[in-house]
């Protein structure tokens, strides 16, 4: 059997992880094949800041620090933000994708310049740090919102008739006004429009959950996975600290809503 371990940025209750687990419904895995989602311990209540990005990189980094021991043959990551993924990489042998310079980058294979449609504008800066980051200024033609504050656990169920089509207006104006050839979705919680837009929209569209999954299969099945001259190991691991750490914060929100 492969397993697969796939980290949730947020700690969501049974339901909030079944509306991520839909996404694995728009794709088709080998038989053996399981994946299992898991929700952080605790974390950011958004993420729309510094103070969040340092926050959600030690939460995912402790949901998927042990995943290689624990039997699991790769890990994806369940947010554009790509939190995590680099200390991941660095403590853990197999597989490590990201959501974020995944998408960026098949969106190149699709077209020679792509715009990322966010939720709302306090998401803005997050998408411009990472696009910097990643050296992609000249191939990102933009990023637009389309002005709907995300909900991490119901996602956009529920709001389908209002927001898909806000969402292709939006998305039109990226290639008619900005010139780009590839849309890529600006997060995992926004998988239920993919198909939507895909058929209302003339150019591609990434989802980026589902590619998380098939780029994890594409790897295993070329036996490839990161190296150390980019990630080396740490010299002395601190991850039960991290563990110690995340706990004691799971306690104390816990206790703080009673």
């Amino acid at each position: 059997m492969t397993r697969i371990l796939v980290i949730v940025p947020f700690a969501l209750d049974a339901e909030g992880i079944r509306n991520r687990e839909a996404q694995s419904a728009y794709v088709t895995f080998p038989a053996d094949w399981q994946l299992t989602y898991r929700p952080v311990t605790c974390g950011p209540m958004s993420f729309m800041s510094p103070h969040d990005w340092g926050l959600m990189d030690m939460a995912i980094f402790e949901a998927g620090c042990t995943a290689q021991d624990e039997g699991f043959d790769a890990v994806c990551i369940d947010t554009m933000s790509d939190s995590g993924m680099v200390m991941l990489r660095s403590v853990l042998d197999i597989p490590v994708i990201g959501a974020g310079k995944a998408s960026m980058l098949y969106a190149l294979t699709l077209g020679g310049r792509f715009s990322i449609l966010a939720q709302w504008e306090p998401a803005l800066p997050r998408y411009r740090k990472a696009i910097r980051e990643y050296g992609f200024d000249r191939q990102c033609a933009s990023v637009r919102s389309f002005d709907q504050p995300p909900d991490f656990a119901n996602l956009l169920g529920g709001k389908e008739d209002q927001v898909f089509p806000r969402m292709r207006d939006v998305a039109l104006r990226c290639i008619n006004e900005d010139g780009a050839e590839v849309i890529c979705l600006g997060s995992t919680t926004m998988h239920q429009a993919g198909e939507y837009l895909a058929a209302n929209l003339p150019v591609p569209v990434v989802n980026p959950g589902p590619l998380t999954y098939k780029l994890v299969e594409t790897f295993l099945a070329l036996g490839l996975t990161h190296g150390r001259a980019a990630y080396p190991a740490p010299v002395e691991p601190r991850l039960d600290m991290l563990r110690t750490m995340m706990k004691a914060g799971a306690e104390a929100e816990a206790q703080a809503k009673g």
